[in-house]
């Protein structure tokens, strides 16, 4: 038995992870998918989004206006101790997707001891040059990415949070939001997608720097799941990710999975995403 952690991205959930979770679980092993504070059960949804009232969107409050980084690492650190107690060697695997990155490079450098295994999963992974979110896209490698600039509700540095209409009737902005997460999906399996989102984002973990410390990220084996499709991480802002970490560990490098027809929600089947994490100690 593995004991797996699992931290979703941006506007995301524990949800998120279901489809893998549940056969992780099915597999005997043990997996918690983690909720960042004010995400998923905890999921604030503004009241003007409910009713598609967009001129009260773009003003009413939200709660995750001052979480940072500082808030998801405690809030994912806590998950990892409790999970390590249980686990037969006392250890962990952290799976971060997209944002979620983040997460596991200032957990890897809190609790490095707890954790067997980094791996991410088309997923933000810093280096010294490109410490923050903000900082790593505006390299060349993100030209190309797809992000929701004319999709922005209101006034990011007034509210607090990156805001997102996911029940827009928009067709421009369902295009750009079906670009970003999974062009490839039928209109159904993107509708659910969205569903799953919400709308609100703390805009201070943009800035907020998640670089991994050579003396405690670095020494711990990880493992890159790399998506081919992807439009919102580039295939060559993961790769540059990639080559920066492992130019600061050259004995420890990433150990990398590709997927060359993934999106950055995944693949739909969950199967060969599944595989890779219970196989991370096979092959190179």
């Amino acid at each position: 038995m593995t004991a797996y952690v699992l931290v979703h991205g941006s506007h995301g959930s524990g949800a998120f992870w279901a489809p893998i979770a549940r056969e992780l679980a099915l597999r005997e092993h043990h997996v918690v998918a983690v909720d960042q504070p004010w995400h998923g059960t905890e999921a604030h949804l503004p009241t003007a989004y409910q009713t598609q009232d967009l001129y009260a969107l773009a003003t009413e409050p939200s709660p995750l206006a001052g979480i940072g980084l500082d808030d998801f690492e405690r809030r994912v650190t806590g998950a990892v101790r409790r999970v390590a107690r249980a686990a037969p060697d006392g250890r962990v695997v952290l799976v971060g997707h997209s944002m979620g990155g983040c997460s596991v490079s200032r957990v890897a450098n809190a609790v490095p001891e707890l954790l067997a295994h980094l791996v991410y999963m088309t997923a933000c992974c810093f280096s010294p040059g490109v410490p923050s979110i903000d900082a790593v896209m505006t390299r060349p490698e993100a030209a190309t990415a797809v992000v929701p600039a004319g999709q922005v509700v209101g006034d990011p540095r007034e509210l607090g949070v990156l805001r997102l209409n996911f029940r827009s009737e928009d067709p421009e902005d369902l295009a750009v939001f079906r670009e970003m997460f999974c062009a490839d999906h039928a209109e159904p399996d993107f509708l659910r997608v969205l569903a799953g989102l919400q709308p609100d984002e703390a805009v201070d973990v943009n800035g907020d720097h998640a670089v991994g410390e050579i003396a405690t990220w670095g020494r711990i084996p990880r493992t890159y799941l790399r998506f081919g499709a992807d439009r919102l991480l580039p295939p060559a802002l993961q790769d540059l990710m990639i080559r920066l970490a492992d130019e600061r560990t050259p004995d420890n490098p990433f150990r990398v999975r590709d997927f060359p027809a993934a999106p950055h929600m995944g693949p739909r089947d969950p199967d060969p995403v599944v595989a890779a994490l219970t196989g991370l100690d096979d092959g190179p």
